[in-house]
């Protein structure tokens, strides 16, 4: 399986993944979708937005964005504001 086969990681999200070290999906799933996203902030786009959070938390619980219930939407902004 290759990262875009994700839900929500198209190929810059991909690219971006890559570049901060996750190469695989298990790689990505090890580190969780907060990890990677502080990754991509440091290593890659420091501007990531909350956007790409949450494109990465949807892929982590392999749904689509729009699908990551309210209650994990708020946990993230606030995770995101914190940063």
């Amino acid at each position: 399986m290759k990262l875009q086969e994700l839900p929500n990681i198209g190929p810059k999200l991909a690219e971006n993944l890559r570049q901060a070290g996750l190469e695989t999906p298990e790689d990505f799933r090890a580190a969780g979708a907060r990890e990677a996203f502080l990754r991509i902030q440091v290593q890659v786009d420091p501007t990531a937005c909350f956007h790409q959070l949450t494109a990465l938390a949807g892929a982590e619980l392999g749904v689509p964005k729009k699908a990551i219930p309210a209650e994990k939407k708020a946990d993230l902004r606030t995770f995101f504001n914190s940063l």
